[in-house]
């Protein structure tokens, strides 16, 4: 059997990185792992295209290959998804969805004939052997909750990827949470007892990128890295001599809970590893939105210390912050903002709370009848204002929102806070390494560099904070210089997108306004801005 494997278009979003991609050549930041994986457990027999839509489009000879299209895909790819299904439906192809988003809201994609949902080690040998019974539809669901053992997850099916169109490349340790955060989906998914791979099986697939030329970053999307602590330094036990021994081909990244700083063993081996940085769900500085959401692992220490000692172990810090909560009092905006500053941390993503599908928070408005009618429509997006009614005014959140990305992705503020964290980092970051491979300075990097300090050096009015800062990290610093630059190169995808967040989100703000102005005027009028539970529900 001939199967097309397609990843539906992303939106322009706060991760995207578009301008920053444009720099160097790439077309997206990560791979659709998910379907390599999903290549990968299929039968090896049947033969495998993967189309990733957001590097390019499929072609006719594709279609006309194809038997069956397989789709994989998260809440803020549904739109370009519902469109590849109808396209697939249009050309006579079956069709077969599974991931996040399918799995959430199967509802609405029910026109797909196959609908692969949990986790594919469950599901798609089910979906095989009615394939192989010639059955033309179907929907495959794990029983009771049962969840797979990734032991024995094969390694996926890297060789199908357009390497050179990508970033980063992604590998995964594990899946769960052990923490209950409200708003969190991740748990909803793949519950909250973590599940690691063995450290020969993420080594194998290291191996096969090594062996395919892979020799940049590589992104470990664990929701929780550190989840299982004891099978994560087991790991990280082999990884270091397998680093050492292929010269050290990779830097790593990846997400962890805030309770990272809190082992300084677990910090120093993911060092000795050539992990460059980790992103942190902070979410807010405000303890009693922390508790109300349920994040405890959040109160227990500074969060402001916590960040300072990864940075100060020689990690770079992103993090995640939100704004809306339940009961958050006026000027949460700006608290964040300050937050950011004095911690120093460069990339901070900054979004409105979102109800997801099936959390708990989603369950909770549910009952109290705060859920809006389009809460699945705006999931998961930077650039659509909170998809339920909160406990302040949606206006004074929506603007202190829009007034302080703004005011974070200011670029001398970008460029300062940037500085200030590789002076934290220091040389440790970029520990001596012998037998390390020398990488090949290509002349697309050399490009990249002369754009970044035309744009940032002589254009705009940073330039000689520009200047200054790159002279005197080249003095302080010369080790992290190089990532230095490609954390200043992050401005120029951040620059053009608050310009977006503040386009959307006032727009969508004059709309509600006025909907509800309406609203005020006529009670008969039934619009969007009601709360509609059964809709939400259904």
């Amino acid at each position: 059997m001939n199967v097309l494997l397609l990843y539906p278009l992303f939106p322009k979003s706060f991760w995207s990185f578009e301008k920053m991609l444009d720099l160097i050549d790439r077309k997206v930041m990560l791979p659709p792992l998910g379907l390599v994986t999903v290549a990968a457990i299929l039968p090896q027999e049947w033969n495998f295209k993967l189309v990733d839509r957001n590097v390019r489009d499929v072609t006719e000879e594709e279609w006309d290959w194809a038997d069956t299209v397989i789709m994989s895909a998260m809440i803020v790819q549904k739109e370009d998804m519902l469109a590849m299904i109808k396209e697939s439906k249009r050309r006579g192809k079956l069709v077969g969805v599974g991931g996040p988003y399918p799995t959430a809201l199967s509802g609405e994609v029910a026109e797909a004939d196959y609908l692969i949902l949990d986790e594919g080690e469950m599901t798609l040998p089910m979906f095989v052997e009615a394939v192989k019974n010639g059955e033309k539809s179907g929907v495959f669901r794990a029983k009771n909750g049962e969840r797979p053992d990734v032991t024995t997850t094969p390694v996926p099916r890297f060789d199908l990827l357009q390497l050179d169109a990508y970033g980063e490349m992604s590998v995964q340790f594990s899946r769960g949470c052990p923490f209950q955060c409200e708003f969190c989906d991740i748990i909803v998914l793949y519950g909250r007892k973590p599940r690691t791979k063995n450290p020969e099986q993420i080594l194998a697939e290291l191996q096969c990128l090594y062996d395919l030329g892979w020799r940049r970053s590589i992104f470990m999307v664990d929701d929780n890295f550190i989840g299982n602590k004891r099978n994560v330094k087991l790991f990280l036990k082999q990884l270091q001599p397998w680093m050492a021994e292929h010269g050290f081909p990779f830097s790593f990244s990846t997400e962890a809970s805030v309770d990272l700083a809190n082992d300084q063993e677990m910090l120093d081996m993911m060092v000795a590893c050539n992990f460059g940085a980790v992103f942190l769900g902070i979410e807010t500085p405000d303890e009693e939105s922390l508790a109300m959401t349920q994040k405890f692992q959040n109160t227990r220490d500074s969060l402001s210390e916590s960040v300072e000692t990864i940075a100060k172990s020689g990690i770079r810090v992103m993090a995640g912050f939100i704004i809306g909560f339940d009961g958050e009092k006026a000027g949460a905006g700006q608290r964040i903002v300050n937050f950011v500053e004095k911690t120093a941390i460069p990339t901070a993503l900054f979004s409105m709370l979102q109800a997801l599908p099936d959390t708990a928070l989603w369950h909770r408005l549910i009952k109290e009848n705060r859920l809006r009618s389009q809460a699945v429509e705006t999931a998961g997006s930077q650039t659509s204002l909170m998809n339920y009614i909160p406990t302040r005014p949606l206006e004074d959140i929506a603007r202190e929102y829009v007034e302080a990305f703004w005011d974070l992705y200011e670029p001398s503020k970008f460029l300062g806070r940037t500085y200030r964290h590789f002076l934290m980092l220091g040389e440790a970051t970029y520990p001596k390494k012998e037998n390390s491979t020398k990488q090949k300075v290509e002349w697309v990097t050399i490009r990249a560099l002369f754009t970044i300090c035309w744009r940032q050096g002589l254009v705009r009015n940073t330039r000689w904070q520009f200047w200054n800062c790159l002279i005197k990290m080249a003095i302080k610093n010369p080790g992290g210089l190089s990532s230095y630059l490609s954390t200043c190169a992050l401005a120029e995808h951040f620059i053009d997108y608050r310009i977006i967040v503040r386009r959307e989100i006032e727009a969508q703000l004059a709309d509600f306004l006025a909907l509800e102005a309406e609203a005020k005027l006529n009670p008969v009028v039934l619009n969007e801005a009601e709360p509609a539970k059964e809709e939400a529900v259904a």
